[in-house]
């Protein structure tokens, strides 16, 4: 059996992940970790609070003696990270929030699976059915701005015509056309994508140092149900109403 926590799962994206965890998989017990700061609400979940297969717990990820006794209570073999300061403009007010949530975070969650999943019979394996073994995992979700700003390849724009309708009728605004990639030197300008560099950095060492098993995913801005107002989409939504 799967047990897998799942932090910020009250949160916007989290809310989801988990939702779709506890019913598609039944088989797995899902145990969702949530300090439920402004940011998380368990109105998200009301629909899947009551199945047998998923769990909530209020608790800091900060708070290392409160994670390491609940991977040893629940046996994780998994861990879906989520949880996470993620407003730029907050963390340009309060930076010391970021650092602390985003790093020391990470670094708790970290060490406290890094402990646990050494103590098993084999380290970093767990036994899903008698007689396999399978490698436990911790999955960090990160962001796209660790990588900074793509460079600016066409300045000067172009002449028509052109191939989008977005565009002024006689001139393309100056443009790039690069894309982000894996292979990109990590850039942050904001204490929010500083933070989550750090995070991603730690995760990493966490993975050559110990040899932890360990997937780093850094996606695009997300947008739909759930979501805090206070981010672009749903706030021009609410003001237009």
């Amino acid at each position: 059996m799967k047990n897998i926590i799942i932090t910020g799962g009250a949160g916007f994206i989290g809310s989801h992940v988990v939702r779709l965890f506890v019913n598609k998989y039944p088989e797995y017990r899902i145990i969702n970790v949530d300090k439920l700061t402004y940011a998380g609400n368990l109105e998200n979940l009301r629909d899947i609070e009551d199945k047998p297969n998923y769990r909530f717990v209020k608790a800091d990820i900060c708070d290392f003696d409160t994670i390491f006794a609940l991977m040893k209570e629940e046996q994780v073999t998994g861990v879906i990270h989520l949880a996470a300061e993620s407003h730029v403009d907050r963390s340009i007010k309060d930076p010391f929030t970021f650092a602390r949530t985003n790093v020391m975070g990470t670094l708790c969650m970290l060490q406290a699976a890094k402990l646990y999943w050494e103590s098993l019979p084999t380290p970093y394996m767990f036994s899903p059915f008698e007689g396999e073994l399978e490698r436990v995992l911790f999955y960090h979700i990160s962001t796209d701005e660790v990588y900074g700003a793509l460079q600016m390849t066409h300045p000067e724009g172009i002449e028509p015509p052109f191939t989008t309708t977005a565009s002024s009728s006689e001139h393309h605004l100056a443009y790039g056309d690069k894309f982000f990639t894996e292979d990109l030197k990590y850039m942050p300008h904001s204490p929010y994508s500083a933070s989550k560099a750090s995070s991603d950095h730690f995760v990493r060492a966490f993975h050559d140092t110990y040899g932890m098993p360990t997937i780093v995913t850094n996606c695009s801005n997300n947008y739909g149900p759930y979501q805090v107002p206070e981010k672009l989409i749903p706030l021009f939504i609410n003001n237009i109403r």
